[in-house]
């Protein structure tokens, strides 16, 4: 019998527990638990699909982590506990997928490492509040732990996630959808954009066994073989279009790059006695033979935060520069000293030096790191007395996005520094979308050294992938221990530098793909989606519900 309005808490309670013995035991058991299990079993489920990030990258524990928590979110005796329950499978899934952000924290130890316990757990904490809001709407629109409430959960985490992407200036790492890049699936960031990858992944692997678990008779099986069905086709979509455009690809690959990364470990990159073995390296790996019958390279790439020093205020290193690269541009990342007709400060900026060793273009950072180039509420840390972090912030931020095309016969590409690669909805400047001539390619140089060696870099390397399917453009990124990377138009690896590894590698850029329908039309589409899925949940339940006699 539908649960009505009226019913009291012990009498639904009491309802979902039986439908739940009726149909699995194990779906039984997790409804019946309360208090500290119930939450332990909401945050092992969080464990388990974090499981599918790098370092460990295992995607179908989806399969498994998600039916846990749609039952247990369904199944929730109360509003209140839903959203404890999304909560906990959120802080469990983020806590496992961020825990590289503690590795910041001992670079300089002495200072900062008694904080590294509250940015472990205060940063997860405080992102799962949008699971929890997740769990909330779910158990509101589609109570009873069955297919609905998945579809209604995976509709309000897609609006949640969103959100996650852009409040307090955004943090989108560790999106579900990415979970898939190194699969055929990821390839449908090309139409989809991350947003509707992660409501297509949470629909696709929480169906099949949450239909066997909530559901009998013939339903089960109509629903369990749907959802396998429907992720295989969404599988073969993806290797589709790999193959697809593979045999299109008529365009040559374009010029020879050179890729040079120091291996500066962060506690040593700016110490003065370390500093110049680091140069001596860029030099010499900017300097280094041609390989094979590439050629020599049309342009050298640094790392972010390449030099300890000022670039342009040291001539006679940026006519080094120029003489260790032969003549070939440079694109370099340094520090800026702002001017004073800019307000004074500094700026984390990327520079194109020509083969006289002169600035021809720059681009200044735009959406700076808080905490780590910038820190919020400034004044209210200095009143704390906090001054570890109160007197951090000494980044200015940039204009923001833009084509730089300096650089004679190569095409135009876009800047990214770091941290701005993980913002999908950034990555386009928006005179491209007024006409502007679209980029030949994406570039991100970067600092990795801060995330230490084991799932850091590598998530944020999975990111720098998706972000090449979505655009369809080759995405170039030189980071200084790594993981340096020529990334064609689908998100493949073609060359790069190991983690830890000092040296260069030379590639060919890969060509452009035609904008896909995500860089036309944005995760507008995935909103829409979300809102119609939900909605429908909602009136599906209100329609069935009838009072009790």
């Amino acid at each position: 019998m539908p649960t009505s309005w009226s019913a009291s808490a012990a009498d639904r309670k009491q309802d979902r527990r039986h439908q739940a013995t009726a149909t699995n035991r194990f779906a039984a058991w997790l409804v019946a638990l309360s208090g500290w299990r119930r939450l332990a079993a909401a945050a092992g489920a969080g464990i388990l699909l974090a499981a599918g990030h790098a370092p460990i990258g295992l995607p179908w524990t989806a399969f498994l982590a998600l039916p846990v928590l749609v039952i247990l979110l369904g199944n929730a005796p109360s509003l209140r506990s839903a959203f404890v329950a999304g909560w906990a499978f959120g802080f469990g899934y983020l806590l496992v997928s961020l825990h590289w952000i503690g590795h910041a924290f001992l670079v300089d130890a002495a200072s900062f490492a008694w904080m590294m316990p509250f940015a472990l757990a205060g940063l997860p904490a405080f992102l799962a509040l949008f699971w929890g809001t997740a769990g909330v709407a779910a158990r509101w629109a589609a109570p009873g732990g069955g297919p609905l409430t998945l579809v209604a959960f995976a509709a309000a985490l897609t609006v949640t996630e969103f959100a996650r992407s852009h409040v307090l200036t955004g943090f989108p790492w560790a999106l579900p959808g990415y979970v898939w890049i190194d699969t055929g699936l990821a390839q449908l960031a090309a139409f989809t954009g991350p947003h509707a990858l992660g409501l297509l992944t949470l629909l696709a692997t929480g169906l099949p066994l949450l239909a066997i678990l909530t559901l009998r008779g013939r339903p089960r099986a109509t629903l369990a073989t749907l959802g396998l069905a429907a992720f295989a086709g969404l599988w073969i979509l993806g290797l589709e279009r790999l193959d697809r455009d593979d045999a299109l690809s008529t365009t040559p690959p374009g010029p020879v790059l050179r890729l040079v990364q120091p291996n500066a470990p962060q506690h040593l990159k700016w110490h003065p006695e370390h500093a110049p073995t680091f140069y001596r390296r860029l030099l010499e790996g900017s300097a280094a033979p041609a390989e094979g019958a590439l050629g020599a390279p049309d342009i050298v790439i640094w790392p972010e935060t390449a030099v300890a020093f000022l670039l342009e205020e040291s001539p006679i290193a940026r006519s080094q520069m120029a003489a260790a690269t032969g003549g070939a541009p440079l694109v370099l990342g340094a520090l800026r000293r702002r001017g004073e007709e800019e307000g004074g400060g500094f700026a984390n900026s990327l520079f194109t030096l020509d083969a006289s060793g002169d600035v021809i273009a720059r681009y200044d950072k735009h959406h700076l790191v808080p905490f780590g180039e910038y820190v919020p509420f400034q004044s209210l840390f200095s009143a704390l007395g906090v001054e570890q972090l109160a007197q951090r912030g000494r980044f200015v931020p940039g204009p923001g996005q833009r084509v730089l095309s300096p650089i004679p016969g190569l095409p135009g590409f876009v800047p990214l520094i770091c941290y701005e690669a993980i913002f999908p909805h950034e990555i386009m400047p928006p005179s491209v979308a007024d006409g502007a001539p679209r980029p030949g390619w994406l570039l991100q140089i970067t600092n990795d050294a801060w995330f230490g060696t084991l799932g850091g870099p590598q998530q944020h390397l999975a990111q720098a992938r998706l972000r090449a399917i979505e655009q369809g453009l080759p995405l170039v990124r030189a980071a200084n221990t790594g993981i340096s990377a020529v990334i064609d138009a689908h998100g493949r690896i073609v060359a790069s530098l190991h983690l830890g590894q000092h040296g260069h590698v030379d590639a060919l850029l890969p060509e452009p793909l035609p904008p896909t329908l995500y860089a036309r039309i944005g995760d507008g589409p995935a909103l829409i989606a979300a809102f119609l899925l939900f909605s429908a949940c909602f009136l599906r339940i209100v329609l069935t519900r009838s009072p009790r006699g």
